[in-house]
């Protein structure tokens, strides 16, 4: 849906009194469609943990990240309503779409191996641990708070380290994931988004309860119980 579209659908959200959640979450499902389209610029949000979605909403409400209509419409909101959002868009668990076409299809054998390598390895010379530590062995997510990371385009994942990198998108301190992407080079990060992109996606996988082991760094979306290592 064009953004003036979505613009005026919530604008005629916010002049009547919606009485179910089916109605109140109108104005997402204009762009996070449960059915899902495979678009690079909304990323699928369906079946992703409670706990990141909703600390994503107050990040676009608080400032931490910025995208106008986001911000738009989630500014008047109360933490309340946020965890309502979040909670029903976790309970959703579509089919996968095929996948979007992007920078990622391109990719060589090398690079693939490259991002591969730190996906499920890291690497220790530059300080970076595996993506397979935070976000689970199945790259599905990890209750409470932490992402899955299949079934993203290439070419949003690129983007989003870019604002990680440019400061552009933050999180509550520490902020891992934007001192993990300052250790990577934009070779590394087409790696990493190139192979992650081409990985199919189990529709029957959801987040993992816990890690077998502490998160390898301090990360403030996460609750103190989850520990961390040094």
């Amino acid at each position: 849906m064009p953004i003036f579209a979505a613009f005026s659908l919530a604008a005629a959200l916010s002049t009547t009194a919606p009485d179910t959640l089916e109605q109140r979450v109108a104005a997402c499902l204009a762009c996070h469609s449960v059915k899902e389209r495979g678009d690079a610029y909304f990323p699928r949000i369906a079946g992703k943990p409670a706990g990141y979605l909703y600390n994503q909403l107050r990040n676009f409400r608080d400032g931490r990240r910025h995208y106008p209509m986001m911000t738009y419409m989630v500014t008047p909101l109360p933490d309340a309503y946020l965890r309502e959002i979040a909670d029903y868009f976790a309970a959703q668990h579509p089919p996968y779409p095929p996948a979007a076409a992007g920078s990622g299809t391109n990719a060589s054998a090398a690079q693939l191996a490259r991002g591969e390598a730190l996906v499920r390895q890291g690497d220790a010379a530059k300080k970076v641990p595996a993506c397979v530590a935070c976000h689970g062995a199945a790259l599905a997510g990890v209750e409470p708070a932490i992402p899955g990371l299949l079934g993203l385009p290439s070419d949003y994942i690129n983007a989003q380290f870019g604002n990680w990198k440019n400061q552009t998108r933050r999180a509550a301190a520490p902020d891992c994931m934007a001192d993990i992407a300052a250790r990577l080079s934009e070779a590394d990060v087409a790696s990493v988004s190139a192979w992650l992109s081409q990985q199919p996606p189990d529709a029957a996988a959801r987040p993992a309860a816990n890690l077998p082991a502490p998160l390898p760094m301090s990360c403030g979306s996460m609750p103190p119980s989850q520990g961390s290592a040094k």
